[in-house]
């Protein structure tokens, strides 16, 4: 068994599709050999240290997965000092000498902003994921960088990656004098609640305000309108990070692999501006 520990408000958590197609596709990888993942919700970092030690001294768990990297991150750290093979998700931590998995997250924002300032966007706000995390910082300089790139400005409001922070975070957007035409979102559960709050403000979507989110789901399928996404390979994703785990808990290095980069998918939740 390997596990993950996710660090989310626990009420939250359990309707965050990512997680589930990340798993997903891990398990694609371990459940033939007899494993599988644990995965365990924790409210901060001392929680997750904490699980980390429990894990380190359970006979069955034999690696774990570190993800949603921060600056001066001390997991990967204290996962060496209990012995626990680990490798990071999402970007590099420990002083680059962990194993990583490497995800792209400013090419991909370039791109979503650029296809927005070709729709003739001028005013773009972005609800960001937490402001701790090492990707959100990574989306929120490419954002500002398309911004320079364009002669344009704009507002981030930080949500906590659930539905109801999305909402909050896009109504304080809408407040502005000068209200955004189109707004980019760190996760689809963020951006179905920004939805949301422009249904309930009588903001039509796509005619008013264009939407547009990270990653891709069912969810964002079936929405009404369907979400333009930045779509991203999750369950592949899971593939490759159980692949690498399994080798640094054989102690050899990880296989040095990308995941695909995620591709501009435009739905019913963006259209040229209006006027």
């Amino acid at each position: 068994m390997v596990g993950i520990v996710v660090r989310r408000p626990p009420r939250e958590h359990g309707g965050d599709p990512f997680f589930a197609e990340l798993i997903a596709g891990m398990e694609d990888v371990l459940v033939p050999g007899g494993g599988g993942v644990l995965l365990q919700v924790a409210h901060d970092q001392a929680a997750e240290i904490a699980v980390l030690a429990r894990w380190a001294a359970h006979p069955r768990v034999a690696g774990a997965v570190l993800g949603d990297p921060v600056e001066d991150d001390p997991r990967p750290e204290r996962a060496r000092e209990l012995g626990l093979p680990v490798v990071v998700l999402g970007g590099r931590a420990g002083g680059g000498t962990v194993p990583s998995i490497p995800v792209d997250n400013a090419t991909p924002m370039l791109e979503a902003m650029a296809a927005l300032v070709a729709l003739g966007h001028r005013r773009i706000g972005r609800v960001s994921g937490p402001l701790r995390l090492g990707h959100t910082r990574e989306r929120g300089e490419a954002f500002e960088r398309g911004l320079r790139v364009a002669g344009l400005s704009g507002r981030s409001v930080e949500s906590d990656y659930s539905a109801r922070s999305g909402e909050a975070a896009t109504r304080v957007l809408l407040a502005d004098d000068e209200r955004p035409t189109a707004i980019v979102f760190d996760n689809d559960l963020a951006a179905l609640g920004g939805l949301a709050a422009a249904r309930a403000l009588g903001v039509a979507v796509p005619r008013e305000l264009s939407l547009l989110a990270w990653d891709d789901s069912e969810l964002c399928r079936l929405a009404d309108p369907p979400l333009s996404v930045m779509s991203r390979d999750v369950h592949g994703l899971g593939v490759l990070t159980a692949e690498a785990l399994l080798a640094v808990i054989d102690g050899a290095l990880p296989p040095e692999r990308s995941p695909e980069r995620p591709r501009l998918v435009l739905r019913g939740t963006t259209a040229p501006r209006r006027g």
